[in-house]
């Protein structure tokens, strides 16, 4: 009975111990399908949650509660032929604040016009170090950049070795395909994942990320025990990301930071003090700019 209940127990370990990172959803909208077989989407859908859950991507352990939670939502704007489509994708991750159940933007990011082609039934596979087809060079890409980001949300440049993958499958793409499918290379516009991945590891940008340890580990994580000390440690970090969108103007990180954070700054500074207000709006209309007005009417004075 003993070596049973010792099977038992090592059997229910290994499961945890071997527990993916990842909890995506996905979602695929078809507005304006017209030839394609509604269920190759299906298809489609299936493996790519199969991709993305149920495989290792790390080598840490990971509890189901602490997966990260991601959603990708993916508009199919053209058949371009049977098998062959373009997309834009909607790619959103959080992270948990400790002590509360608010869950905080790491990522919101969309990806246009990506092109891919995909048959019924074709299984996904990742293989680190080589090209097996565009569909899952992207996934696997923003697996790594959205561990990366979450690893540095909890220790200093925690996630350089997941950043450092992202940039080997930017690396291992062939240039045939490089040339087929825009969106791996700098000459493809100055918006694209050759410039998230160089961003974020680019000397310039560092103090950006040790911003973004400082915002999550050292302010919000402190917020439900003190909340002034945690906004205070919040406007420090932001000052820093000012200096970086001064040192490396329009960046793209600096972009996206704002595309997920925005929101969430404007609640935190409404109920801070006439100083931070104003110095919170200065620099998010000028990091910002496009969005300037909603700072200055949304966070009061």
């Amino acid at each position: 009975m003993k070596r049973y209940i010792l099977l038992f127990v090592l059997i229910i370990f290994c499961k945890l111990g071997s527990a993916q990172e990842l909890d995506f959803t996905v979602n695929i909208n078809t507005p304006k399908l017209q030839t394609t077989d509604p269920k190759v989407f299906e298809s489609l859908k299936e493996s790519m949650l199969n991709f993305l859950n149920n495989q290792k991507w790390t080598d840490d352990s990971f509890d189901p509660k602490e997966r990260i939670k991601c959603n990708i939502q993916m508009t199919i704007k053209d058949e371009l032929s049977s098998n062959s489509f373009s997309a834009d994708f909607a790619i959103q991750a959080v992270r948990p604040v400790f002590g509360s159940t608010y869950e905080t933007p790491l990522l919101s990011h969309v990806d246009k016009d990506f092109n891919f082609t995909y048959e019924q039934f074709q299984p996904m596979n990742f293989t680190k170090n080589s090209f097996s087809d565009n569909l899952t060079a992207f996934l696997s890409f923003y697996v790594y950049v959205i561990l990366g980001m979450d690893y540095d949300s909890y220790s200093l440049y925690g996630g350089e070795s997941y950043l450092q993958t992202a940039n080997d499958i930017l690396t291992t793409i062939p240039p045939n395909a490089a040339s087929a499918y825009p969106g791996w290379r700098s000459l493809d516009g100055n918006r694209n994942r050759y410039w998230i991945i160089e961003n974020l590891l680019s000397p310039k940008i560092r103090d950006f990320r040790q911003a973004m340890y400082d915002y999550h580990r050292q302010s919000l994580d402190l917020m439900s025990e003190d909340v002034e000390t945690g906004r205070a440690i919040m406007m420090q970090a932001l000052e820093t990301i000012s200096k970086v969108n001064r040192s490396y103007p329009r960046s793209m990180i600096i972009q996206m930071f704002t595309n997920a954070k925005s929101g969430e700054i404007i609640e935190i500074f409404k109920k801070g003090t006439r100083e931070q207000k104003t110095r919170v709006r200065s620099i998010m209309s000028k990091i910002d700019a496009s969005n300037a007005s909603k700072y200055r009417t949304q966070i009061g004075r």
